[in-house]
């Protein structure tokens, strides 16, 4: 072990892990359904992409919200899952 290679933390569980990737994505998505809808009617945007069904404007936010919330979680997912050690680490460094 040296200052580069740091002592190994112990496993988290899939509790703490869901809560890393949820919980910052939800505030990302709420910065994000606050900025858009400030800007957008949702009513106004259902009668240009969905004119044959009617929907009431608290259920365009709650819709924009949790698909904002969805595209949030991807990517926190996604770097969740790039920033996980390696399985094999006994299989020797490329780079020394």
């Amino acid at each position: 072990m040296n200052e580069l290679d740091p002592a190994p933390s112990p496993p988290r569980s899939t509790l703490q892990q869901l809560g890393t990737v949820l919980w910052p994505s939800f505030f990302a998505a709420a910065v994000a359904a606050a900025l858009f809808f400030s800007l957008v009617d949702p009513l106004k945007l259902a009668a240009i992409s969905l004119p044959a069904h009617a929907i009431s404007r608290e259920f365009g936010y709650t819709l924009g919200f949790l698909l904002l919330w969805l595209a949030t979680a991807s990517a926190s997912a996604f770097t969740a899952l790039l920033l996980r050690p390696r399985k094999d680490d006994s299989a020797g460094n490329d780079f020394e």
